[in-house]
């Protein structure tokens, strides 16, 4: 069954490749595997947030190349047209659903970021989403963690008091 989303994420995938230090020096080896970490991350993102992502990645330059898209992670991943950019694949979708839907998009790129807020979306800098991303883990290992000691409690309450003994004892001896 297909999620509806009222908020979108567009992602200008090399801008925040080339923003995000750890990318960057991961891009330095391998493209494919920077690009595959950005997903991977924004999969996360996408389920814990609830906002659906795009990312789009250049391929403008690449001699024949037709406009790709996939489902990866959950996420959709845009692979642009020979002579198209992200930034206008990204524009021409902003134009078509920015009224009408609540739409961020992600770029370090500042005529971008002013082009988005004129057609009607929410930029956010690479490193404004760097920090976003980075509460989002924050939080996931908190709830994590709560739940964890939630699911202890509940356990361990319902444990007679021997039963307890003997599993601190077998755990001292671990």
């Amino acid at each position: 069954m297909k999620k509806k989303y009222d908020e979108y994420l567009f992602i200008d995938g090399y801008n925040i490749i080339n923003a995000w230090s750890d990318l960057k020096e991961l891009k330095e080896i391998s493209l494919e595997a920077a690009r595959d970490k950005l997903i991977e991350i924004m999969g996360e993102y996408q389920e814990y947030a609830g906002i659906k992502v795009i990312v789009v990645f250049d391929a403008h330059l690449v001699k024949g190349s037709m406009n790709k898209k996939e489902i990866i992670n959950g996420i959709e991943v845009v692979f642009t047209k020979e002579m198209e950019t992200a930034d206008h694949y990204i524009e021409k979708v902003l134009d078509s659903i920015g009224r009408m839907k609540r739409v961020k998009v992600a770029t370090s790129d500042w005529t971008e970021q002013q082009i988005v807020l004129g057609r009607g979306g929410i930029r956010i800098s690479a490193r404004e989403l760097k920090e976003e991303v980075n509460k989002m883990k924050r939080k996931i290992r908190s709830d994590t963690k709560q739940n964890k000691k939630q699911v202890d409690d509940l356990i361990f309450s319902r444990l007679d008091s021997e039963t307890l003994k003997k599993l601190e004892k077998w755990r001292k001896n671990i």
